[in-house]
């Protein structure tokens, strides 16, 4: 069977063009969409993601602002500044890297965001707007660009058996709720779930994403799913960037398969831009 491969990128460039003419409309309004980062430290992941981001809203018409922080700031500093850009009207959307250094409280930094600027989706109130279906907050991005994928490619959703690989607050809990939301009937396999191969052989969609690089082989697949993998990361020989799907495997028997990378990252920040862009029009 010839598999269908799911790339990002044309995902991200319609994304972009609809954002340039809303970001465009906003400006006439003497609104501009902002978005704030705040990063404590300079981790290199948060650092990259943070370059991808800064690329991705210039080119869109969002303006950034970046707000960095010193590895051993003080509580009172790091809450002071997180409020105050709460408080600020100019400010539509905060992206905030996690997990903060252990000596600050991450779950109090994460209640304390509000969820009207969460485009990152980590808040109770944006996880709760995901599971009512409702516009409070904002979905996650990774499960959002999961579920873009799919739309983007025209692979409709109702009625479809789902498996979902791993129960995390950032892609498993959420995209499985997005995906019922449209009509999907869906199983979310954890690491208590016996015989997790059968489960998802039974599935017409697999959605892996336990972070288990390389986790999932041919014997969790059949002819014609569509699997959608989540997972990035470096393969046990440090060799090359990988996926929770062993690729090699998927491609030929199932009907359809996103590469890693060149995926469901590569429309992650695509989608935390969106958010923004919704941001700044709820104000407008």
């Amino acid at each position: 069977m010839e598999t269908q491969i799911l790339k990002g990128a044309p995902v991200a460039a319609a994304m972009n063009e609809t954002m340039k003419a809303d970001t465009a409309a906003l400006k006439e309004k003497g609104i501009v969409p902002t978005l704030a980062v705040l990063r404590v430290g300079a981790r290199a992941d948060d650092l990259s993601y943070e370059r991808g981001a800064m690329k991705r809203a210039a080119a869109v018409g969002i303006e950034v602002r970046n707000v960095v922080l010193p590895e051993d700031v003080d509580g009172d500093t790091f809450f002071r500044t997180l409020e105050e850009l709460n408080e600020d009207a100019s400010v539509h959307g905060i992206l905030m890297f996690r997990p903060l250094p252990k000596h600050l409280d991450g779950e109090k930094a994460r209640q304390m965001l509000v969820p009207s600027k969460d485009v990152d989706g980590c808040t109770d109130g944006s996880l709760a707007g995901v599971f009512t279906n409702t516009s409070l907050g904002f979905a996650p991005c990774t499960a959002q660009a999961a579920m873009e994928i799919l739309h983007y490619y025209g692979i409709p959703v109702s009625g479809l058996r789902a498996a979902v690989i791993g129960r995390s607050l950032v892609i498993g809990r959420p995209v499985a709720m997005m995906l019922m939301h449209e009509n999907a009937t869906v199983t979310v396999c954890h690491t208590r779930t016996k015989d997790v191969p059968a489960v998802t052989r039974e599935a017409d969609l697999v959605i892996a994403a336990s972070g288990q690089m390389e986790s999932v082989g041919r014997e969790y697949l059949r002819e014609g799913q569509i699997v959608i993998d989540v997972g990035i990361g470096w393969n046990e020989e440090k060799q090359k960037l990988c996926g929770d799907v062993r690729f090699e495997e998927a491609e030929g028997l199932v009907s359809a398969l996103t590469p890693v990378p060149g995926g469901v990252g590569s429309v992650t920040t695509a989608v935390l831009c969106r958010h923004v862009v919704d941001a700044a029009m709820k104000c407008g």
